[in-house]
């Protein structure tokens, strides 16, 4: 799950994260109002969207005066915003952020995310702060350092030090840029994050450390912890089918091909979508129905799969484990009935009950195309949504 910048910026104050002051705004005289409430002479009006690169986009501007905030809200408020996070369709600006002007002497970069190989929290900075963290990867990895935090002591006051030091921070900096990335951690680590990047952290004048950014993304799973982050949610930042798909408990993403997927099991979904393209094909979607589909799962699964104009061919591919072969060919069965089939349907099952589950399918009179294994299916699939 995703929040706002301001969200985040509210969650970090709470640890004692340093962020510069600002006021969230959903109008432009809200945004007028917001300036003269900060005070001072210069202002930032920003867009507030679920990605990043605004700045870039246009997103992200300087304001001298209060008539300037009204102009540059009227802009940016109610704008598509088309950033290399978003995509070419980009995403309507319906929040801004206004937000002090700061003395900026310094970017850097500050992050943490769950690295799995060490199975712990890691935390990585930089002196290029401002960039994506990608493209310094890429091309300058000597410049970003990390810490693989010990669970069992937290980020030390030696750690934040040494890494404070690796990225350019004067003495000066230093004991507040400790507390500022222990809070950071503590932020991290009680939410159940799965990312928290401040980008830029910026060194003032007075050497003084702020989140002058901050994108904070959550673990969905452990949301049923947090319920003052779960009000957070803004569904008008989400896809309409990937909401519609979690109130039946069903994993899906859209994607932009014209293969819809329908699947039981993230791995063997993974590999679906990787098959397909293997035979020159696209999915259309990001399908798990989990290990518990019922009929009506099923049924909500394909409603919304064919909700997307694109898709000219679906693929079904069940292994039977805990899930049996013949409960999830009933659930095809009658999904197909109730929403009907204009588009051709490949189905491949595999495991428990599977003879009885293709026994059904076969007797079912509906226009199935039955295949034998994922590479059978995968080409079945591609080819019917070619009109071969």
């Amino acid at each position: 799950m995703k929040i706002h910048e301001y969200q985040g910026k509210e969650i970090l104050r709470k640890y004692g994260v340093a962020t510069p002051r600002g006021i969230p705004c959903f109008s432009v005289d809200e945004a007028v109002k917001a300036a003269e409430t900060l005070g001072g002479n210069v202002w930032v009006v920003k867009a507030q969207i679920h990605a990043g690169g605004r700045g870039k986009g246009g997103g992200v501007k300087v304001a001298k005066s209060k008539e300037e905030v009204r102009r540059l809200a009227k802009e940016i408020l109610g704008m598509t915003l088309v950033t290399h996070q978003t995509g070419p369709e980009g995403k309507l600006v319906k929040r801004l952020l206004i937000e002090e002007g700061a003395d900026i002497k310094k970017e850097l970069y500050v992050g943490m995310v769950i690295d799995r190989g060490s199975q712990r929290v890691v935390l990585m900075a930089s002196s290029e702060g401002g960039m994506d963290i990608e493209h310094v990867a890429e091309h300058t990895p000597e410049l970003i350092h990390k810490v693989f935090i010990d669970p069992g002591t937290g980020l030390t006051d030696a750690e934040a030090r040494d890494i404070s030091r690796k990225i350019g921070l004067p003495d000066a900096a230093i004991p507040e840029a400790v507390t500022f990335m222990k809070a950071l951690y503590q932020a991290f680590w009680d939410t159940d994050a799965s990312l928290a990047e401040i980008n830029p952290l910026i060194l003032t004048a007075d050497n003084r450390v702020f989140a002058l950014d901050a994108k904070m993304n959550f673990d969905s799973n452990a949301l049923y912890r947090h319920p003052d982050i779960v009000a957070m949610r803004d569904l008008d930042e989400e896809d309409a089918a990937e909401i519609e798909a979690s109130k039946f408990d069903l994993t899906y993403i859209s994607l932009d091909g014209d293969i819809a997927c329908l699947v039981n099991g993230a791995g063997l979904a993974m590999a679906t979508m990787d098959i397909i393209k293997l035979f020159g094909g696209n999915p259309a979607n990001f399908l798990d129905v989990g290990g518990g589909a019922t009929t009506e799962k099923v049924t909500e699964a394909f409603k919304i799969m064919l909700k997307n104009s694109k898709v000219k061919a679906i693929l079904v591919n069940i292994f039977g484990g805990i899930m049996k072969c013949d409960v999830i060919a009933e659930g095809v069965v009658a999904a197909a009935r109730q929403v009907g089939l204009p588009v051709p349907l490949i189905v491949r099952l595999e495991g428990t009950n599977v003879d009885l589950g293709k026994k059904i399918l076969a007797e079912s009179g509906l226009p199935i195309i039955s295949a034998n294994s994922m590479a059978d299916a995968a080409e079945k699939a591609v080819k019917a949504a070619k009109g071969k």
